[in-house]
């Protein structure tokens, strides 16, 4: 049996977790004045809901056969991928500290020949959700029972590959497939509407044969609900999880200069009072 398991799943453990990954992304990037900390916090409460809420995983058996498959498809948010994986378990909290430093595990964008629970490289964008893809597939040939989650950012759904892994869970009917979209609606830069516009993007998804759910990103009972969820459809599942930039940190919050951007000093102070 996994030591982590969806059986009794707790909403206040998962905000508790949220708000600890918080913190230590904060810590991390400042630490080295490189990071995409805006990124982070739009995904972190989905992150801390699946690793503590909905996966089916075992640390201690990185390559456990029945785990559930999860991919960081928007790999440069590793602030919130390296401390949901921590805390979970996969490595020591000390890792956290060499965060992008000379010979350290974990690099800028994750990498799975050097870091338990890390299913695939990913950082180049557009390329997680076909890896994914190719995992459901297998699963579904094989009669696996794992499921596998997938997450993108909004940004990255302008990436052609995206749209030609749609079609092809659609087709296949990959019921045991779950795309999170992580809909800041900012990319580096500018707003998604204004670069490439998505919108409608649920009935665009309906249209490539997918069952569609959207949803509060920083509700952690709404998430639970929704990720927890099995198909009810026989379809593929993309969520859209509607979240903020930056979000729990007041002047960070819905601008595109914290795509990338490192507090200064001060900045940093208030962040972790905001986030305490």
């Amino acid at each position: 049996m996994p030591l982590h398991s969806q059986q009794n799943p707790n909403v206040e453990t998962i905000a508790d977790k949220a708000r600890w990954m918080r913190k230590r992304a904060m810590e991390m990037v400042f630490a080295k004045k490189l990071g995409h900390l805006g990124g982070d916090y739009s995904a972190t409460d989905i992150l801390a809901t699946l690793y503590f809420g909905v996966l089916d995983f075992d640390p201690k058996s990185p390559n456990w056969a029945a785990r559930d498959r999860f991919i960081m498809s928007k790999g440069h948010a590793t602030g919130a991928l390296y401390t949901a994986l921590c805390a979970a378990g996969y490595f020591p909290e000390d890792w956290l500290d060499t965060y992008m430093g000379p010979g350290s595990k974990l690099n800028g964008h994750p990498n799975r020949n050097y870091l338990p629970g890390v299913e695939a490289n990913t950082g180049p964008l557009g390329h997680g959700f076909p890896i994914a893809l190719g995992i459901a597939i297998a699963g579904q040939i094989s009669g696996a029972t794992y499921r596998t989650f997938v997450l993108t950012g909004d940004g990255e759904q302008q990436e052609g590959s995206n749209w030609e892994a749609a079609m092809t869970a659609g087709h296949r009917r990959l019921s045991n497939l779950t795309l999170i979209i992580d809909r800041n609606r900012l990319q580096q830069g500018a707003r998604t509407e204004d670069t490439a516009g998505l919108d409608p993007l649920d009935e665009k998804y309906r249209a490539f044969g997918w069952e569609v759910i959207k949803v509060d990103g920083h509700d952690h009972a709404a998430l639970l609900d929704t990720l927890r969820a099995p198909s009810a459809t026989g379809k593929p599942r993309c969520v859209i999880a509607n979240t903020i930039k930056g979000k729990g940190v007041s002047f960070m919050e819905d601008l595109a200069k914290w795509h990338h951007g490192v507090p200064n000093p001060d900045e940093y102070e208030q962040a972790m009072k905001e986030l305490a």
